[in-house]
């Protein structure tokens, strides 16, 4: 924050606004805030509402077209601001978009876009490789909520971030909720950040990341994409639980399973009204996830090559049957 908001305070223009919420810090963060950055608007929420519910106080008060989300530890880099304004000011059609998030004083990638398993599992593209000039970068599978740019009225229309989620996948579902409803996500390689990027958190994470992985493939997913994988889904929870053993993280993982049974019900009308947004069919939706698993983040289970043979495999067939199915719009 201390880098962040000075950072971001001298590239502001005229018109924009800088908002900033605390979620109820106890370590005089408003004070230095209003010293940082006196011309932001603060909002003290008074306790910890979470990463999404957080975000959608900040942009319940903004009144700008474009609304941008940005981490309290992502520092913009010179040229940011006309940069990330460009694929709205260009016409690009994209419903979302990020910059190129970088780590290490911006010589290493953090992520350059998203991917998205199909089971769900979600990790940042590209984390570890250099951040050389990059040139044209593809559609991720979803935009880091670390640096996302949204136009407010689209933001609006999505009902904002999953507050339930509280922390880790609120981006990820976003994104696939954009999609699902026929937007497009991209990425602007000249808006950087440099993130100080750390994965572990401690054990109590892998709950938050499992329960929101599972609320995300409930809310998000088609019908038929579902059927289709129940297999896998419920191969990789059994793979799951000796590698949470192994990780000392099973009492997390066995609290997400209850988490989510728990929050069936809500689910289920959430998912209800996710999919009457639906203007893709489940072949269209399924084409931008990946059966590769080349994250740094998976250890073994991404080197594998036998087990990258399977994935791709059985994904294979999946988009085989998805094409020729008559139901592919099924909710």
């Amino acid at each position: 924050m201390h880098e962040a908001l000075p950072a971001v305070g001298a590239q502001l223009r005229d018109r924009d606004q800088l908002i900033v919420v605390d979620n109820g810090s106890t370590d005089g963060t408003p004070a230095a805030i209003r010293e940082l950055a006196p011309q932001a608007k603060l909002i003290e929420a008074g306790a910890n509402l979470g990463f999404g519910a957080g975000c959608n106080r900040g942009a319940e008060a903004a009144a700008g077209e474009l609304l941008l989300f940005l981490n309290p530890d992502a520092v913009p880099a010179a040229g940011f601001r006309e940069a990330i304004e460009r694929p709205l000011a260009d016409g690009r059609g994209w419903s979302a978009w990020q910059g190129l998030v970088t780590a290490g004083g911006g010589r290493i990638v953090n992520t350059r876009g998203g991917a998205v398993h199909f089971t769900g599992i979600a990790w940042a593209g590209g984390a570890g490789e250099s951040a050389g000039a990059e040139g044209t970068i593809g559609e991720p599978g979803f935009v880091s909520g670390a640096c996302l740019a949204i136009p407010r009225a689209r933001f609006e229309r999505a009902g904002g971030f999953a507050e339930d989620f509280f922390l880790y996948h609120e981006d990820v579902d976003l994104s696939l909720r954009l999609r699902l409803a026929g937007g497009r996500l991209g990425v602007e390689p000249e808006a950087r950040v440099d993130h100080d990027y750390e994965f572990a958190k401690g054990s109590a994470k892998w709950r938050q990341l499992e329960r929101n992985r599972w609320a995300t493939l409930v809310r998000t997913y088609p019908a038929a994409l579902l059927a289709l994988l129940a297999p896998a889904l419920l191969a990789t929870e059994l793979a799951l639980a000796p590698v949470a053993v192994a990780g000392g993280w099973f009492g997390q993982k066995a609290a997400a399973w209850s988490d989510v049974l728990r929050s069936a019900a809500r689910l289920r009308r959430e998912r209800r009204a996710v999919q009457a947004t639906r203007a893709i069919g489940a072949a269209e939706f399924a084409r931008a996830l990946t059966a590769e698993l080349d994250s740094p983040y998976l250890g073994r289970a991404g080197r594998s090559r036998a087990l990258r043979m399977v994935l791709r495999a059985y994904w294979s067939v999946v988009l085989v049957l998805l094409g020729g199915s008559r139901s592919g719009r099924a909710g």
